[in-house]
């Protein structure tokens, strides 16, 4: 936040009466936690998380309308994928409890290159695919912590992945674009469904498929964990017609190296 400009205190001074917790770690906690997934689970059998999102009486997913070099596309599902703490999921994580302060980046959690400390649940897949790893993460945490309310901001956005990419030539690739959109729902399998529509693309896609083209589809999995339906057809839509809201994104495939 800080380098891109934005000022975390500056929230704190509009916000008097609210509590801002970093999930990142412990923050004000004792412990952890846990939320297994429902079925044993598609990459882990559970997650240690902090203890907000079990406080908490109602979760919303505030997220950004956009792709996704690794998902495909980054919704109000994909956005979950941040509630991990470094603590634990990540690259330099020690390997028997958690570490007291977040340190290095959920490299493991793309890669598969390590797996979290010992006194958290374990994976129950191999892969190093990130393609198939991180929906699969995706899919497990909002099953195994629900979303209530999922809202995402495509008022102002960019096209060709969730952060600025530069082609080999150094050549920005993304492009600002205003679709003007808030799209909002009480399940985030469906509103994501309908967000991936507006973007132009079809939500019953899988594997090989814009948006999907390296990845196992979140929408897919989601749903095959009971979440919620990715077919527009059972989707109750109200506000302006999907036809009339759609902003056609660039497949990640047909974009410059």
């Amino acid at each position: 936040m800080i380098s891109a400009g934005w000022q975390p205190k500056d929230f704190a001074a509009a916000a008097t009466r609210v509590e801002f917790e970093n999930t990142n770690f412990l923050g004000s906690g004792k412990s952890y936690a846990r939320f297994m997934v429902p079925g044993g689970g598609l990459m882990y059998a559970g997650y240690d998380l902090n203890h907000s999102y079990q406080d908490t009486d109602v979760y919303v997913s505030l997220a950004k309308l956009k792709e996704h070099r690794t998902a495909g596309v980054t919704l109000s599902m994909k956005n979950t994928f941040g509630i991990t703490p470094a603590t634990i999921y990540s690259d330099e994580a020690p390997q028997d409890e958690p570490a007291i302060k977040p340190v290095g980046f959920r490299g493991p959690m793309h890669s598969g290159s390590r797996v979290p400390p010992k006194s958290a649940p374990q994976p129950v897949a191999e892969s190093k695919d990130p393609g198939f790893r991180v929906p699969r993460v995706t899919a497990d945490l909002v099953a195994a912590r629900p979303i209530h309310l999922a809202v995402i901001d495509g008022i102002y956005t960019m096209t060709a992945g969730e952060l600025p990419y530069k082609t080999k030539s150094k050549e920005w690739v993304n492009k600002a674009v205003h679709p003007g959109l808030l799209i909002a729902g009480m399940n985030c399998v469906c509103t994501d469904a309908v967000a991936v529509s507006v973007m132009g693309f079809d939500p019953m896609a899988d594997r090989g498929t814009p948006p999907f083209e390296k990845c196992d589809s979140t929408l897919k999995l989601a749903e095959g964990l009971g979440v919620g339906t990715r077919d527009l057809k059972r989707i109750e839509v109200v506000g302006t017609p999907i036809e009339k809201a759609r902003f056609k994104f660039p497949a990640m495939s047909t974009l410059p190296a």
